[in-house]
Order: structure tokens, then C-alpha cells, then sequence
């Protein structure tokens, strides 16, 4: 795979130098041996197909050494340079891969993102290429996410980092990071939009018949679905949570019910979901009232069943973790089918 610029007139910039210019169209993609196909691909198509409506972008693939590399399908990606052939990048995209998250990652791989980052004026990462920018202490103290099934270990691994596991895309300055693998369609989206526009990414939406675009708040799974508890007494509290979650569930509660310390529950909690009781029983709360909203039930029923309370809570949940309001959410979520077909008139 050679990703090649995008098609089109280059147009004039009179403001801005040629060698300028190139800089804030070039994007590098940092690949590796095990790389997720599609989180080169997705991200790539994006950025090439959007030269058809705006000015390209020029796309390099980067590996460590400048060698091809194999990607986790089995599949090569050749054409990659090394990392001081990639000239000056406006924007570092590191891609994932599930090894980045199961083994330590090599320092060639940690130097080359190091070198290319220093210049960049955003660094993104798709999956778990949050844990390379992680490792290399570039979101220490920033939000980001990766694939909901490795944001527990990006949590533990780097507890400086503030992770947000649910969500598709975040942005905390230079830096970008998202979920896994057809997230980074919507984190190239973003990037599109704010080059040239929304109507430039809508029309690459349109193009990729895809969503435009899924809010970088939106969950990318249900609380009920998440990993589960591995022992016995945490999975049966976890399981009675989420079968009523506006109960009386205090630290002291869930405490008493496993017969251990809130200082205890708050290790077990930590050592096996990768945060605190309180966090958890507010993303159950908020993942309840998502699912009320979209059966129908007002902001202030949503916020009294889910336990969350009042509805200024509730709304402030909803800024804080989904970055919308819940009438926002309802409205854009509550069906993925088409508009009801208007009543036609009768005839007389």
C-alpha cells in the first residue's frame, strides 16, 4: 500500500511561503510489524479523498528503520521512509496495534514517534498508538482514549494520563488520540473538518458512505458490556449495580456488601476495572440514562431512574464525558434509520 496525495488543482496561498505551504499538507503515519490495516487505511482514504474537494494532503508512511513492515492481517505495507526522510510533517498520526498494548514497546519505535512529534504541530493516535505517546510521557496530564478493551491497561500503565474510555475521539492541544479501529475514520474526519471545513468532511462522508460524524464524546460501548469483574464477589456487586443503578449505591454500601473496607473496594476496584467505585457507578448511572433518553424518556425521568439525580447533573454528566446535552444526544442518536416518510394527503 503507497498512500499518494490527493487529486486536484494545487491552489494558491498567497499568504503563506511554498516550502510553508507543503509543510501544512504533509501527514505522517507511523507503522510498525503487527499494525492494524485499518488503522492506516481508514485515516489515509480520508485525508486523500478529501483533495477532491479542497487541497491535498501529502501522506507518508514512516516506520522505525524505513523498512516494510507486516501488518497484523499477514498483510505488507511497503513505501515507508525513515524517520528523518519524512521531512517536516504537520501532522503525526501513530497507528495501533494490540501489541502495543500486550508487550513493551522497542525503543526504535519510541524514538522514531519521539523525533517525528518534537516538530509536528498535531500528534494524533489511533487506537493503541495512545500507548506509544503515552510511553513517551506526552499525555501526562492530558485527556485521551484507545480501544475500550486496552483504556484499563493505558490506566494503569500511565495513571498520569487522564483516560477517557469511551469515548471516540479526544482532543486535549496538539494532541489527538482515538478508539480503535474504524474510529480513526472519525478522528481523520475531525482533522478534515477543521483544515477546511465542514463541507469538505461531509462530502468525504458521503464519499466513504459513512457517518458525518460520530461526536468525539459519543460512547463507544455500554457500561453492561464492558470487561467484566474477574472475581467472584466484585462480578456479583458489579452484576447487582447494573441490574439497579439508582439504589443505594455509596462507597459504604458497596463496602458492606463485600464485607471489606472503602479503602479495600477502592484497591479491588482499581486492580480489576482500572478506576474508582465512585467513577464507575457514575458511568453505569450515565450509560443508563444514555439508553432511557433513547427510549423515550424525558431529561428529568432519565436523570431520577439512572440515579444520577437532578437534571443540571445529569447535564453536566453529559458535557463532562459525551461533550453534548442530553437533548442533543437524543435527538442525533435516538434512530440510525431514515426519517418518517410524510403523510401523504388524502384525496377527495
Amino acid at each position: 500500500m503507497r498512500p499518494g496525495t490527493g487529486s486536484g488543482a494545487k491552489p494558491e496561498l498567497e499568504s503563506e511561503s511554498e516550502s510553508a505551504a507543503d509543510r501544512r499538507r504533509r501527514v505522517g503515519f507511523v507503522v510498525f510489524d503487527g499494525v492494524t490495516m485499518l488503522d492506516v487505511s481508514g485515516p489515509t482514504e480520508v485525508l486523500h479523498l478529501s483533495g477532491r474537494v479542497a487541497a491535498p494532503y501529502e501522506l507518508v508512511l514512516v516506520s522505525p528503520g524505513g523498512r516494510p513492515v507486516a501488518t497484523s492481517s499477514g498483510l505488507a505495507l511497503t513505501g515507508a521512509v525513515r524517520p528523518a526522510e519524512a521531512g517536516p510533517l504537520h501532522t503525526l498520526v501513530v497507528a495501533g496495534g494490540d501489541r502495543l498494548a500486550e508487550q513493551p514497546i522497542e525503543a526504535e519505535l519510541l524514538d522514531a514517534v519521539r523525533s517525528l512529534a518534537a516538530g509536528a504541530d498535531r500528534v494524533a493516535s489511533v487506537c493503541t498508538g495512545a500507548f506509544v505517546l503515552a510511553g513517551l510521557g506526552l499525555l501526562d496530564g492530558r485527556r485521551a482514549t484507545t480501544h475500550w478493551r486496552h483504556a484499563g491497561e493505558l490506566a494503569r500503565r500511565h495513571p498520569r494520563v487522564r483516560v477517557a474510555p469511551d469515548a471516540i475521539h479526544v482532543r486535549d492541544g496538539r494532541y489527538l488520540s482515538s478508539a480503535g479501529i474504524s474510529a480513526g475514520i472519525d478522528l481523520a474526519l475531525a482533522l478534515v473538518e477543521e483544515d477546511h471545513g465542514a463541507d469538505a468532511a461531509r462530502a468525504v462522508a458521503r464519499e466513504l458512505v459513512v457517518f458525518m460524524q460520530r461526536p468525539g464524546g459519543q460512547s463507544q460501548f455500554s457500561t453492561a458490556t464492558a470487561p467484566p469483574a474477574r472475581s467472584g464477589p466484585l462480578r456479583a456487586l458489579v452484576a447487582a449495580v447494573l441490574a439497579d443503578p439508582a439504589a443505594d449505591h455509596s462507597l459504604s454500601a458497596m463496602a458492606d456488601r463485600l464485607a471489606v473496607s472503602p479503602r479495600h473496594l477502592s484497591r479491588i476496584f482499581h486492580a480489576e476495572l482500572g478506576t474508582t467505585p465512585a467513577r464507575w457507578l457514575e458511568r453505569v448511572r450515565l450509560d443508563r440514562a444514555q439508553r432511557l433518553l433513547l427510549e423515550g424518556r424525558s431529561v428529568t425521568a432519565a436523570a431520577a431512574e439512572s440515579g444520577i439525580g437532578s437534571d443540571e447533573t445529569l447535564r453536566r454528566a453529559f458535557a463532562r464525558d459525551l461533550g453534548t446535552t442530553p437533548t442533543e444526544y437524543r435527538a442525533r442518536f435516538r434512530t440510525t434509520g431514515p426519517p418518517p416518510a410524510a403523510t401523504a394527503p388524502r384525496g377527495g
